[in-house]
C-alpha cells in the first residue's frame, strides 16, 4: 500500500510536470516563404549556407514546411522531392534569400517563435503561369498547409505576415500579353484569400516585393526608345509599393553581381536581398510605417529641369559607382518622343533629383536604370543606376512620363 502511495504522488508529480512544460513550450509559427520564378529558387547561386548550422541556428527556431531542419529539398515534382528527402539527395540546394532573411529574425525575436521557410515556383515561368490554378501555386498551398498542420498537432499557433515575391523576368522578356500590375494584384488577392482560409488569422498577408532588372534580356529592347515596352514590369513594381499597403519593399536586384552576368543574382546577392525582406517583414511584425523602398513620389519640370522627388527613410540620396559601376549620367536618361535622350546633368539636393536637359523635358520619359549592355545583367553592364539612400536602399528602377501622376 505504501508503494502504491508513493506511485501515485510520483505519477501526479510526472503528470504537474508535463502539463507546465507543455504549458511552457508553447510556440508561435511565422511563416515567411518565397515564391516566384529562378531567383526565388536560387538557381546558380552557389550555397554559401551549411545546412547543420542553420539547423542549429537560434536553438533550431528556423524550421521547413515540415517543421523539421531538412532543408534543401524542394523540386516541382512532389514524387522527385520526397525521393530527394528520402536520399539526401542536395546537388541542387542553392542560396535561398529566405536562409539569410530567416537568420535576420531569429536574432531579433524570442524563443518561443519559430521561422518557417521554404520556396515555392517554378524557373523560367511568366506570372500566368504561376497563379492560382495552376501546379507551382498547388503545390505552393500544399506546403502552406502541411506546416500550418503541424503546428496545429503541436498545439502551436501559426501565422503568414508576408509572402516574399520573386518573380518577373520572364513577362520582362517573353513579351506576354496583359497588364503585369494586375496579374501582380490579383496573385496577392488570391494569396491573401487562401492563406488567410487556411490559418484563419485576421491580418492581410502581405507581399515583400525586389524587381526585376532584366531589359537587356529582352530581344526588343532599346534603351532611347520612347515607347519600351520592358520597363513596365519593373514599373508595375513602383506602382504597387507607392499605392498599395499589402505591398512592401527589399529591393532591386542590379546592384548585385550575376551569375555570368546573365539573370540570376549569385549567393552574396541572395543573402542581401534577404536581410532587406528580414527589415520589411520586421516592420511588418512591429506594426511600423511601410517601407516603399526609394522610389519616385512626384516628377516636376521647372524650365528645362527635370526634378524627382524620392521617397526613402533616410537622411538623403547618394551617389555609389562602387557596388554599381558607374553608368552614364548615374542612370538616369530623359527620352523625347524623337527617341532621343535629352539629358546634360544629374545633381542631387536631399532626398531630390535635378536633371538638367539640354531642351525642354516636357512631354518627355525620365528613366533610371533603363540601360546596359546588350544580354548582360547586374552591377557591371547590366541595366543599371548609381543611387542610393543614405542607409544603402537602392533606387527600384523607373520610368515616368513627365507631367504624369
Amino acid at each position: 500500500m505504501k508503494h502504491l502511495k508513493t506511485f501515485l504522488i510520483m505519477l501526479v508529480l510526472v503528470l504537474v510536470t508535463a502539463c507546465g512544460t507543455q504549458e511552457n513550450d508553447h510556440r508561435t509559427v511565422v511563416c515567411i516563404p518565397v515564391y516566384g520564378q529562378s531567383l526565388a529558387l536560387g538557381e546558380e547561386a552557389e550555397r554559401l549556407t551549411d545546412f547543420d548550422s542553420l539547423a542549429a541556428y537560434a536553438d533550431g527556431r528556423i524550421v521547413t514546411h515540415q517543421l523539421d531542419h531538412r532543408f534543401g529539398f524542394f523540386d516541382n515534382n512532389v514524387r522527385k522531392m520526397w525521393l530527394k528527402r528520402l536520399v539526401n539527395y542536395r546537388k541542387r540546394s542553392f542560396e535561398l534569400s529566405v536562409y539569410e532573411m530567416a537568420r535576420q529574425l531569429a536574432d531579433q525575436t524570442g524563443s518561443d517563435t519559430l521561422l518557417c521557410i521554404f520556396p515555392g515556383g517554378r524557373g523560367a515561368t511568366e506570372i500566368a503561369n504561376l497563379k492560382k490554378g495552376t501546379q507551382p501555386y498547388a503545390l505552393f498551398m500544399e506546403h502552406l498547409a502541411t506546416a500550418c498542420q503541424e503546428a496545429a498537432d503541436r498545439g502551436w499557433d501559426f501565422v503568414v505576415p508576408a509572402v516574399c515575391w520573386m518573380q518577373g523576368e520572364s513577362d520582362i522578356v517573353d513579351y506576354p500579353e496583359g497588364d503585369y500590375q494586375k496579374k501582380l494584384t490579383q496573385m496577392w488577392r488570391d494569396m491573401d484569400h487562401d492563406i488567410r482560409q487556411l490559418t484563419h488569422q485576421r491580418d492581410t498577408v502581405r507581399f515583400v516585393c525586389y524587381q526585376a532588372n532584366s531589359l537587356t534580356r529582352a530581344p526588343q529592347f532599346q534603351a532611347d526608345r520612347f515607347t519600351c515596352r520592358e520597363t513596365g514590369v519593373p514599373q508595375a513594381f513602383v506602382n504597387l509599393l507607392s499605392e498599395e499597403s499589402w505591398c512592401w519593399a527589399s529591393g532591386p536586384t542590379y546592384p548585385y553581381h550575376c551569375v555570368g552576368e546573365k539573370i540570376h543574382i549569385d549567393a552574396a546577392g541572395q543573402q542581401a536581398i534577404g536581410r532587406l525582406a528580414a527589415r520589411a517583414v520586421r516592420g511588418i511584425l512591429d506594426g511600423a510605417p511601410r517601407f516603399r523602398g526609394v522610389i519616385p513620389m512626384m516628377v516636376e519640370q521647372e524650365n528645362e529641369t527635370v526634378v524627382v522627388h524620392f521617397d526613402t527613410p533616410a537622411t538623403g540620396l547618394a551617389i555609389d559607382t562602387i557596388q554599381v559601376r558607374k553608368a552614364a549620367h548615374y542612370g538616369f536618361s530623359v527620352i523625347n518622343p524623337q527617341n532621343q535622350d535629352i539629358i546634360d546633368t544629374v545633381s542631387l539636393d536631399g532626398k531630390t533629383v535635378r536633371i538638367r536637359c539640354t531642351q525642354s523635358p516636357a512631354g518627355c520619359k525620365v528613366r533610371y536604370a533603363v540601360n546596359g549592355d546588350r544580354m548582360k545583367s547586374g552591377n557591371l553592364h547590366g541595366p543599371r543606376g548609381n543611387l542610393r539612400d543614405t542607409q544603402g536602399n537602392w533606387a527600384y528602377q523607373f520610368d515616368r512620363t513627365i507631367g504624369e501622376e
